[in-house]
């Protein structure tokens, strides 16, 4: 230890290089041999708990032993999110030099609320946004400012939509007033739940949630979205926000966003577009077809973290006009007052946090080694093994297609002859493979039908990882019948 330091300082530098050379021999060791582990945990509930101690220790412990258990204790209790065979949800996959970023970033362990205190954080995450921004052919009006999750930064759009209908809800709240109408948010049957978390947080309620009918490839219906709008203006509600999604969660399907930005220049209204998980294809060209009219919105949301290879949490809004964020959200308390507060950019003035990770370094470190070029090849050959395993459904008596594949996601069902109970088939299926630790899958309902749904995003996933599930998804079945 050093005599510097004494008994109360860190763990000495060599001990840091000595376990750090360690940690990173592991990391390239675990990614390089991910297959051997089951995708999801073997363990039973509290295996993990039942097995560590009920208090913390007094004396400190020699890392050495720290590290041997996470081997023992850790990795037995880990769902392996970056297994290549990992497509259940919509699958995720950090990089290696996405951890790089994030190691850099814990012990630069910079809180970026001003720009004072932060402003490699403030700068480089204006910088790479902005590229960002340019890779997906965004107009350059549009600023973006990065959050934990897509549930924040929906959250906080919605907050804005609800700023610039001026009802001084700042200042005034909502509750106790009689002046204030029930607000409208608009978006599809098949929307993510972190709208309806959304409206909760910021006390509109669900009533104030409307979900809009779709039609047979579950895309909202613009015509259905203007006859709830003109009913709810007629009934004395206010509508604040439409959020058309691109790549919703259950079959990846695309809004007419278009369409819904027409609407929503008729009438006034806040648009904002969920695009978390497809977002991403943006950056490539032939997949912008399916982003017609974004440019039109007030709000986007995109996920680097589910489809850019960049480890969670990342997500990015986008806005037309930061302002609106600054106007809802910015307080500055007599601590933080700086002289020079109204020519920087402090991030704490567009949300609820006050301390903000440094979490574009991570992001810096993947655009830049990969490239532009690198990034959409990753993605175009993800949209090609999932057309591949949804052509293997098309070609088969004993399996269906669901839904389209605009992107990477697959949503089939297995429909063998003589079978009553398609629902419990599927989902004993679909049970069965993720109980072996071989592949996991995941489902949604469709029409009340029980559908499997296969999610392709790993960057380590090749085209025989997506042959063993299907030659296990054909034992199962072979199984059944």
């Amino acid at each position: 230890m050093s005599e510097k330091l004494g008994k109360f300082g860190d763990m000495p530098s060599g001990d840091f290089r000595k376990f750090g050379y360690q940690i990173i021999d592991q990391l390239a060791d675990y990614f390089d041999e991910m297959e051997k582990y089951p995708v999801l945990s073997q363990v039973e509930l509290d295996w993990l708990k039942s097995n560590l101690p009920s208090s913390a220790p007094e004396t400190g412990e020699d890392f050495g032993d720290i590290l041997g258990d996470v081997d023992k204790l850790i990795m037995p209790a880990v769902t392996h999110w970056n297994h290549p065979n990992f497509h259940g949800l919509f699958s995720t996959s950090t990089s290696s030099v996405g951890v790089f970023g994030e190691m850099f970033a814990a012990a630069f362990d910079m809180k970026a609320m001003l720009w004072r205190t932060s402003p490699a954080s403030t700068e480089l995450e204006d910088v790479v946004l902005d590229w960002l921004r340019q890779m997906m052919d965004l107009p350059e009006h549009f600023e973006g400012i990065i959050y934990d999750t897509a549930s924040v930064s929906t959250m906080h759009a919605i907050a804005a939509a609800r700023e610039k209908a001026n009802l001084r809800i700042r200042d005034e709240g909502m509750s106790g007033r009689d002046d204030v109408p029930l607000m409208r948010v608009y978006c599809s049957e098949h929307v993510h739940s972190s709208i309806d978390k959304g409206v909760i947080t910021l006390g509109l309620g669900l009533r104030s949630l409307r979900k809009i009918e779709c039609n047979n490839r579950f895309e909202m219906i613009p015509e259905k979205l203007a006859e709830a709008i003109d009913e709810d203006i007629e009934a004395g509600y206010l509508p604040i926000c439409v959020i058309p999604t691109v790549g919703t969660t259950s079959t990846s399907s695309v809004d007419p966003v278009d369409a819904i930005a027409d609407v929503c220049e008729k009438y006034g209204i806040w648009l904002h577009i969920d695009t978390a998980y497809a977002g991403s294809t943006a950056i490539v060209p032939e997949f912008r077809k399916y982003f017609k009219g974004w440019e039109r919105a007030d709000s986007i949301v995109v996920n680097p973290h589910k489809w850019l290879f960049t480890p969670f949490d990342l997500s990015v809004l986008y806005c037309k006009d930061l302002s609106v964020l600054k106007e809802a959200f910015s307080l500055v308390a007599e601590y933080l007052k700086t002289t020079d507060e109204q020519t920087v950019k402090n991030g704490m003035d567009y949300g609820i946090q006050l301390g903000r990770r440094f979490r574009a370094l991570k992001l810096w470190f993947v655009i830049r080694y990969f490239g532009r070029e690198g990034l959409v090849e990753r993605l175009r050959e993800h949209c090609r093994l999932a057309r591949l395993f949804a052509s293997w459904v098309e070609a088969s008596d004993n399996w269906e297609m669901m839904a389209p594949v605009p992107f990477a996601l697959v949503c089939f069902r297995a429909c063998p002859a003589g079978v009553d109970d398609l629902n419990a088939l599927n989902e004993k299926i679909m049970n069965e493979i993720n109980a072996s630790g071989e592949a996991y899958l995941s489902h949604t309902k469709l029409n009340e039908k029980y559908t499997i749904r296969l999610s392709v995003g790993s960057i380590r996933v090749e085209e025989r990882h997506l042959t063993k599930v299907w030659n296990l998804l054909n034992a199962a079945i072979s199984d059944k019948s």
